[in-house]
């Protein structure tokens, strides 16, 4: 058997302090982890079922990069986030051994095309082109939990040009790592590579051309990302 094509190179994030490089699989996000986030999202933060989308694995961009404004958007926003790497997969995994499965964490930027996102909230259809899209996702080195841990509490910011515009606490997530591992282990296997973006707090807003967005969790470092021109 021959490829009709050449396949494209496989997606990987960075390791903290190493050569080293992590393949991504699937790159699973929550919608409206934090209960004020929920609030001014016009939603109940109530702890209803958890909901998850996804990106693709090749929305992944380096710590540092510049990420083109994107097309068919005018409000396009931040997002905050700890992003969990799973290294040992697993089905029907219990929340208590939930953490076993963590290979390392690291900072990340759910970027949002809010206006597809809500038109198809609106419409109820899914948000894949308000999510989805090319460059998407922004995540600095992956640290491993040997060296980190597994952090549930601890700040995370962002700034847009130097100025706070997010500022919360990781212990303000509505459904914690391990919870949300169980329950997607429950949908679907998960192996090494499965990528978790947590959820974002209050204070998601735009960014225009120019502008230098940096996310900041305590305990993981930085993640920087530079608006470059309208593709």
């Amino acid at each position: 058997m021959a490829l009709v094509f050449e396949p494209q190179p496989i997606p990987t994030l960075a390791v903290a302090g190493s050569e080293d490089r992590i393949p991504v699989r699937r790159i699973f996000c929550i919608g409206r982890n934090y209960a004020a986030h929920a609030r001014e999202m016009g939603k109940d933060p109530d702890r209803d079922p958890p909901f998850f989308f996804l990106k693709p694995a090749d929305a992944v961009v380096e710590d540092g990069a510049t990420v083109p404004y994107p097309p068919q958007t005018g409000n396009f926003h931040y997002e905050a986030e700890l992003v969990a790497v799973i290294g040992t997969g697993g089905r029907d995994i219990p929340e208590e051994r939930a953490l076993d499965h963590v290979w390392g964490y690291a900072v990340g930027n759910d970027l949002t095309r809010r206006d597809l996102q809500l038109k198809a909230r609106e419409q109820g259809r899914p948000w894949d082109l308000g999510k989805g899209f090319d460059q998407s996702a922004p995540i600095a080195p992956v640290h491993p939990v040997a060296k980190v841990g597994h952090p549930s509490k601890g700040s995370i910011r962002l700034t847009v040009n130097g100025e706070v515009k997010q500022d919360a606490d990781l212990a303000e997530l509505i459904w914690s790592v391990p919870e949300m591992i169980s329950i997607l282990s429950h949908s679907m296997a998960l192996l090494p590579g499965d990528v978790i973006m947590t959820g974002t707090p209050a204070g998601v807003g735009p960014l225009v051309e120019g502008d230098v967005c940096v996310v900041s969790i305590d305990g993981l470092g930085d993640l920087t990302t530079t608006i470059g021109p309208r593709q």
